[in-house]
Order: C-alpha cells, then sequence, then structure tokens
C-alpha cells in the first residue's frame, strides 16, 4: 500500500523520482536543491561524533580485517578467496588475507572472506575452514583484545577454545593455554584496513536501544522547521531527501534498523508545505546495496543487488509511490544494465499507478559506463528525468589541479557532460549531487567562491535543475549552510 503524503506537498519522485502533480508545476524548474544527507541514512564521514558512543566502534559490521599469527609472522588467509581451509601462509595481505566482521555483538564476530563464505570451525580435527554459505554458531567468534594493546588479540571458536596457527596449512581452534608472548601460536596482530560507517554500523553498533538514547534521535534535532525557514529564505527552492528501504517496514523494520523515518519525512512534508518548498526522496539505500558503498546500508560493504531484488525494491517504490528516487548511484559493473532497466521499468509502472504525471529520476550508473546509456531507453516514458553527480573529487586526474584548472573542467568537461544529457524533448537533466570541495588544499576563500559559482552558472543550464550535497556536514565547505552563512556562496 502506498504511503500517502498531503496532496498540497509538490513531490519529488527519484528511481532515482520527483512528483508534482500537474504539468502546470513545471514552471517551477529547474529546481534549487540541497540534500539532507546524514538525516535518514547515516554516513559517519560527515559527522563522525555519532559513533564515539559504541563499545569497540573500530570493529563495527564490515570492518575488514587482517590477521598476522606472530608465531608464524603471517597472514591468515582464505585459501583460494574461500571454499576450501584457512591456512597461514602468506607473508603479505591482499583481497584473500582480509575477511570482513559481521558483528553479533560488541565482542562476538562471524568472519566473511573474498568469496562471500563464512569461516567457521569444521569437525574434522577443529579445523578452520571458509566454507559456509551462511554463518551459525560454528562461524560465530569471540575476539579479545589484550588490555593496553587492543591489535593483539585471541580468537576463540564455538567450542570455547582459542584459534592458533599450529603450521602454515593447519589453523585450528584448540588452543587452551594463556599469555600474549609472540612465540604463543593463538596470539594474533590484527591490522583494520577500513571500518564502514553506514546505517547498518550505527544501528547494529548501538542496538536499537541504546541508539534511541544516543546522540542520533531520529527527525528531531538533525533536520527542523528552522532549517527549511533558512533554506527557503536563501533561495532554494526543494530538498533531497536520501531514505533507506527500510522506511517501507516502519515503524518496525527489520533488525537492525530503528523506525521513525517515517515520521522524520511526514515533518518534512509540513515544513517544505509551510514554506513553499519541493521534497524530492531519494531511495540512496536498496536491500542487497547497490554500491557497496556505506551509504547504501550496506552491512558489509559487498554490492549484491541484481535481479533477484528488484522485487523488493519496487515495493519500496510502491509504498512511497509519490515521494521517490529509484535508486542513487547504482554502480557498474556490478550492476548491470538490463537488470537497472528492468527495475527502473518496474519502479516507473509503480508510480504510475498513482499519478500520470510525476516526474520519475532514473541515475546513472557510477564507474565504467556510457553516460548516454539511459537517453533512449528513457525516451519510452513521460515525465523523467536523468540524474548525474559531478565531484571534482574521487580520482586521481583531479590530485594536482590547481584552482583555475578545476573551474576551467567545470566550464568545459562538465559543461559538455551535461549537455550529451541535456534534450530538447527527451528526458530532463538533473545534477542531482555536486559540492563546492575539491582537491586543492590551502585554497583561499576567492578559490571557493569562484569554484562555487562556476559549478552554479553550468549545473543552471541542468533542466531539472541540481542539489548540492550536503545541507549540514563538519566539513565546512561540504556544508552549504555554512557556505551560505560564511559568504562563500551566493544562490
Amino acid at each position: 500500500m502506498a504511503h500517502h503524503f498531503p496532496l498540497t506537498i509538490h513531490l519529488v519522485l527519484c528511481l532515482s523520482c520527483v512528483v508534482t502533480f500537474s504539468l502546470a508545476q513545471s514552471s517551477n524548474l529547474p529546481f534549487k536543491a540541497v540534500n539532507l544527507g546524514c538525516w535518514l541514512v547515516t554516513e559517519g564521514w560527515m559527522k563522525p561524533s555519532l559513533f564515539q558512543g559504541i563499545p569497540n566502534n573500530d570493529l563495527l559490521d564490515g570492518t575488514q580485517v587482517q590477521l598476522m599469527t606472530t608465531k608464524l609472522q603471517k597472514y591468515l588467509s582464505a585459501e583460494s578467496g574461500g571454499g576450501t581451509i584457512v591456512v597461514a601462509n602468506r607473508t603479505s595481505a591482499s583481497g584473500w588475507e582480509t575477511f570482513r566482521l559481521w558483528r553479533v555483538d560488541e565482542t562476538t564476530f562471524n568472519f566473511r572472506v573474498f568469496n562471500k563464505q563464512f569461516a567457521g570451525l569444521k569437525g574434522y580435527q577443529n579445523r578452520i575452514a571458509a566454507a559456509a554459505t551462511a554463518p551459525g554458531n560454528s562461524e560465530t567468534f569471540q575476539i579479545i583484545r589484550k588490555e593496553g594493546d587492543p591489535n593483539r588479540i585471541h580468537i576463540k571458536a564455538s567450542n570455547g577454545k582459542f584459534l592458533q596457527a599450529q603450521s602454515d596449512t593447519l589453523i585450528t581452534a584448540d588452543y587452551e593455554g594463556s599469555g600474549w608472548e609472540d612465540s604463543n601460536p593463538s596470539v594474533f596482530k590484527i591490522n583494520i584496513v577500513n571500518t564502514p560507517q553506514g546505517e547498518y554500523q550505527i544501528t547494529n553498533g548501538y542496538g536499537p536501544d541504546k541508539l534511541l538514547k544516543s546522540c542520533r534521535i531520529i527527525g528531531t534535532t538533525y533536520i527542523t522547521d528552522e532549517d527549511f525557514r533558512f533554506m527557503s529564505s536563501n533561495g532554494l527552492t526543494a530538498v533531497r531527501i536520501p531514505v533507506g528501504w527500510w522506511i517501507a517496514l516502519d515503524p518496525t523494520p527489520p533488525k537492525p534498523f530503528v523506525g521513525g523515518s517515517l515520521k522524520a519525512l511526514d515533518n518534512a512534508f509540513t515544513w517544505a508545505q509551510k514554506y513553499g518548498m519541493k521534497v524530492i526522496v531519494d531511495l540512496h539505500a536498496v536491500q542487497g546495496s547497490q554500491n557497496g558503498n556505506d551509504h547504501s546500508g550496506t552491512r558489509d560493504g559487498f554490492q549484491e543487488w541484481g535481479d533477484s531484488n528488484i522485487k523488493d525494491t519496487v515495493a519500496v517504490i510502491d509504498f512511497l509511490a509519490n515521494t521517490i528516487e529509484l535508486m542513487n548511484e547504482p554502480l557498474a559493473p556490478g550492476v548491470t544494465l538490463d537488470n537497472l532497466k528492468n527495475y527502473y521499468k518496474s519502479g516507473y509502472d509503480a508510480v504510475r499507478k498513482y499519478t500520470p504525471s510525476v516526474y520519475v529520476i532514473l541515475s546513472n550508473r557510477l564507474g565504467n559506463s556510457d553516460p548516454t546509456e539511459l537517453l533512449s531507453f528513457a525516451g519510452n516514458f513521460n515525465y523523467v528525468v536523468i540524474d548525474v553527480h559531478f565531484y571534482n573529487l574521487y580520482s586521481d586526474e583531479f590530485s594536482n589541479m590547481n584552482v583555475q584548472q578545476n573551474i576551467d573542467y567545470i566550464k568545459n568537461q562538465r559543461a559538455s557532460a551535461l549537455k550529451t544529457v541535456t534534450t530538447s524533448n527527451g528526458p530532463l537533466s538533473f545534477v542531482g549531487e555536486w559540492t563546492a570541495e575539491f582537491a586543492r588544499n590551502g585554497a583561499s576563500m576567492q578559490d571557493y567562491q569562484n569554484f562555487a559559482k562556476a559549478q552554479l552558472d553550468v549545473y543552471g543550464l541542468a533542466t531539472f535543475g541540481w542539489a548540492y550535497w550536503a545541507y549540514k556536514c563538519q566539513y565546512e565547505h561540504w556544508s552549504l549552510k555554512w557556505m551560505i552563512e560564511n559568504n562563500y556562496i551566493k544562490l
């Protein structure tokens, strides 16, 4: 059943979708919008303090760890990436030697390997193998950290005994001694490669009871009526609100997710109506993860969204039928073009059951893909938008650019890229994410003002509009609120 928001609000659907209720409303285009990131879908890099109250907060779901046996001075490895025994015969660590944690509680974990199996205790000689397709009791381990040296650990298996490296090829769970000396075969050094900080990590890290008492109280303090007043009074005409798939099961979504997102979204529509703004709801996190990034709601960073997830994802679109962008940043080649088109077609049809004139936004794929690959497909539908995201970051090509080169890149390459998805009689174009931050340390206020203005000038040509990332952020130039208050940008 679709969730019905106040019909007086102008909505935007992103299959990325934007919802409006009549053709006459097209006069509101193009939108000047901002992303309300880290509100209903957590992104820890934007506000790291959210995670400070979690015990063992460097060992969250999806944390990638490498384990060296101190006796042999070699790394544990899932042989062949998984499907067989775990060994300790590598002097350096890479993919097979990296384990992804599934957190059971603050000291208890499952270890997922390169090929997505789980390490566990096998009956024969208490050996450790990585062959289970799902974790159970035998795949559950306790990490015991040395006081004063937390990267020195013992690993206790489900049989109550400790893992030990008897030899390069024999890892067993049968050690019953103690001690922390290097010669102890049950002592490992844990190297933490990466700790994700997304919605799954914060909700499973705190647990639902502690989360509701923590600093992240959904919808009460992070975004308020006053924020909508500020945005409207400074020239913004819309907000893009990232949501996760669990909102469709609010107020009691499956664990570890917590309820409250839908109430917060209702508040957003009320405030938007009060200040004459539009709302774009963006399905930022889908079941299975469309890109493996923290913001996709992933548990462990594996990108697993595919054909089998389309039905459930369309159900979320159906629930939010008047309010959603179908998917944020699907990543090629993991998300295939065929699967994406099948999903977009089904999502579009779900929206059309409720309204014939809402704009449906189709997000281009990230990664190695043709930016025009959705144009002919989108031409089969009415009131659709192509969403592109532009950051002068995340690529080596920007590392050595000076300020003027960054500005020239906006005026030339970005302008050209936007033009390729902007047609006179096809789908509208939308720069759904951009920011005034760029890879230039020591840039002056004038540099940032010039860089921001160049983007406003170019992205202002997008026929559907643009949305700055983000409204609030600990990093000043990522925060449009800070940029406005400190005269770095004028809309």
